[in-house]
């Protein structure tokens, strides 16, 4: 089966994966600090903080922030559902948010001003399928209206940027992201205080480490805030400094395989479209295309996984799930709608071949004329 994700895992994450086991010191340790300055370095920030999930870091932005009861929080509704829930664990209300357009499914400027209010506290901004939202758009429209701008950053790790636009961003690991650690995330912060909070928040509020009590710096630790248990062990930094190192070169192949996705998909699927027609920086995470009116997605699937084929869908809009939806029942974002009715995931990750491709963009043809 050609996967619609595949995590490049090998020899080097395992020989790490055993140093820390030899180690005997396997969580909260040195590895993570090293991993924690190698993403700031890579992602061109002063300083990050690592957490066992990028769903953990967006609630410790929120809590950093002060987002609370009687807040309001613009949010996307294409995004996978922790993008919202971060959101209700704070106490907030999240404000679903149309996206521009079927060929750029990002956050709408516009009706995300047509939706603020005097609660709206935050705007959360979802780089989808890797694509770089307009950060001078994003940042004058935050600071006109005095809102905090929270960049989720879970398809976007390695991103070829100057640096982060937001007050915060946040990145995931899990295992089918562009680099992984199983499970893990980690936040960048553009105010250093916020970040020193959501690292202090990470491991229940403590004051110091276990790291820092076994050196000698400290016998003792004090409470000063209400904290999580968010923290990230030494065997999930030890794999992400290897996967780290060929995130580069794995974006580049990324990047490669979409240019011919494009060009296959004019040749045989002149109907299908691919989101993002106009060049912009991108990550590259994964390969969504827009199916022609009336096509039977679920045929269509059903007929490539039948060639070996696996697709996916990216995303069931999260205000039309059962919980969300008997909670925010008006809520009526068409263009969301249309382009989740009709978006089929294709396989793409950097152990494909540009054969692949063709294979792929082949059997959709075939598909497509049942």
């Amino acid at each position: 089966m050609l996967l619609v994700a595949e995590p490049s895992l090998g020899e080097d994450e395992k020989a790490a994966l055993a140093e820390v086991v030899d180690s005997g010191w396997i969580t909260m340790g040195n590895r993570v600090r090293c991993f924690e300055r190698a993403f700031a370095e890579e992602h061109h920030a002063a300083d990050a903080v690592a957490v066992n999930s990028c769903t953990a870091g967006l609630h410790l932005v929120m809590q950093a922030l002060e987002i609370g009861p009687g807040d309001e929080v613009l949010v996307p509704s294409l995004t996978f559902v922790a993008t919202v829930n971060s959101v209700l664990y704070a106490g907030a209300t999240p404000v679903f948010v149309d996206v521009e357009s079927l060929d750029e499914p990002l956050v709408s400027w516009a009706d995300a001003a047509a939706k603020c209010t005097a609660r709206t506290k935050a705007v959360v901004i979802m780089h989808y399928a890797g694509y770089l939202a307009d950060g001078d758009v994003w940042r004058d429209f935050a600071r006109s209206r005095g809102l905090h701008l929270i960049e989720d950053a879970a398809h976007a790790v390695g991103l070829d940027r100057s640096a982060v636009f937001g007050d915060a961003a946040v990145f995931s690991f899990f295992g089918n992201k562009n680099m992984t650690t199983a499970e893990g995330g980690m936040v960048i912060a553009r105010d250093q205080e916020i970040l020193e909070k959501i690292k202090q928040m990470r491991s229940h509020g403590m004051t110091s480490g276990t790291l820092q009590r076994l050196s000698g710096h400290t016998l003792t630790y004090d409470v000063t805030m209400l904290g999580y248990n968010y923290r990230m062990d030494e065997l999930r930094a030890a794999v992400g400094l290897v996967q780290l190192r060929n995130l580069r070169r794995w974006n580049e192949k990324r990047e490669r395989l979409t240019g011919a996705y494009r060009k296959r998909l004019r040749e045989h699927c002149p109907d299908v479209s691919v989101p993002f027609a106009t060049q912009r920086a991108s990550s590259h995470h994964i390969l969504p295309v827009v199916l022609p009116k009336g096509a039977n997605r679920p045929l269509v699937a059903d007929r490539m996984r039948e060639e070996g084929i696996q697709t996916s869908m990216h995303y069931p809009p999260i205000h039309r799930f059962s919980w969300y939806q008997s909670r925010f029942p008006a809520v009526c974002l068409p263009k969301t709608e249309e382009f989740c009715r009709r978006e089929l995931t294709l396989p793409l990750h950097p152990k494909m071949e540009e054969g692949d491709v063709e294979t792929v963009t082949g059997a959709l043809a075939e598909a497509l004329r049942w």
